[in-house]
């Protein structure tokens, strides 16, 4: 503990630095742990914060035995699996044919433009997706002027999932793409002036240079996305299907069932079992993932 205090005084000035960041995550992370609680609880309202009766296990049998659990867990992975490979794939695609074109101005106009989606409001793309996809949408206008029936989309399923993915890919397709282009960018020429000299062309340069040198970068992009993918993307998935009970078979996620069970339902202690399960897999998660990595190449490895 001495020699805690004096690091603290011999490097106050760093630890001065870093006091916003810690300080931060005490109060909005740590603090709302306390309310962990709840989950083990049925809250009620007249008995305060820490009233409610404490039921054990309770709300996390329901969650289990419903199969509530089980189809929330089912959606926000695959829907996650699905963001996750499609859009990596797709950002490192694009980052690779940018640092290929000749031109320059062309070539930074169309970063500026791509990277523009990831500035759009979740509400505008709620927006979009419903003039889109309504009875009197686009589509359903196109529909009707060629002569073929409309469909009614917010009363079938199946589209949902390739709509949902796509908006969301395409809104972060930019911001994908500008980190790809940075790693790069921090290629030397050197390798690719060397492969040019041995007659390697633009495939070859790319397969056995730049795929290889950007492994690191896609491998840590990939650990970081797996720590939040049950998280989900409320914003996305709010916004865009609301409160459509018709289409929740397909695409409710553990985040909107936890916002429903708070602000619709008002049942505190569903919800936040529903959370705390959700932390705990993505925290084990992480784990398991990052523990394979470091077997198979620890370089790679979160830690």
């Amino acid at each position: 503990m001495k020699g805690f205090f004096q690091e603290l005084v011999r490097n106050r000035i760093l630890f001065l630095m870093i006091a916003p960041a810690l300080l931060f995550f005490i109060v909005f992370s740590y603090v709302p742990m306390v309310g962990v609680y709840y989950a083990f609880t049925r809250f009620s309202f007249d008995g305060g914060l820490f009233g409610g009766e404490f039921i054990g296990f309770k709300n996390f049998e329901f969650l289990f035995n419903s199969g509530v659990l089980w189809n929330l867990t089912k959606n926000t992975v695959l829907y996650n699996i699905a963001f996750i490979i499609i859009s990596n794939i797709l950002q490192l695609a694009c980052a690779i044919f940018l640092s290929e074109l000749p031109g320059k101005w062309f070539k930074k106009s169309t970063q500026s433009i791509m990277f523009l989606p990831f500035f759009v409001s979740f509400v505008l793309v709620g927006a979009f997706v419903f003039n889109l996809f309504s009875n009197s949408g686009v589509v359903n206008t196109m529909l009707t002027s060629m002569g073929l029936q409309t469909y009614d989309f917010y009363m079938h399923t199946a589209p949902w999932k390739y709509i949902i993915v796509f908006f969301h890919v395409w809104k972060g397709l930019g911001y994908g793409t500008v980190i790809y282009l940075a790693a790069i960018m921090s290629v030397s020429d050197e390798y690719h002036e060397a492969a040019k000299i041995d007659g390697a062309n633009i495939f070859k340069r790319v397969r056995h240079i730049t795929l290889p040198l950007l492994v690191p970068t896609f491998i840590l992009l990939i650990l970081l996305s797996l720590g939040g993918i049950l998280k989900g993307q409320f914003d996305l998935f709010y916004q865009i299907i609301g409160n459509n009970g018709m289409l929740y078979n397909s695409t409710d996620i553990i985040d909107t069932y936890v916002y429903r069970s708070l602000a619709v339902n008002f049942d505190i202690g569903m919800g936040t079992a529903a959370g705390l399960y959700q932390s705990l897999f993505g925290f084990v998660l992480i784990i398991l993932v990052n523990y394979i990595i470091r077997k198979v190449q620890k370089d790679y490895a979160l830690f």
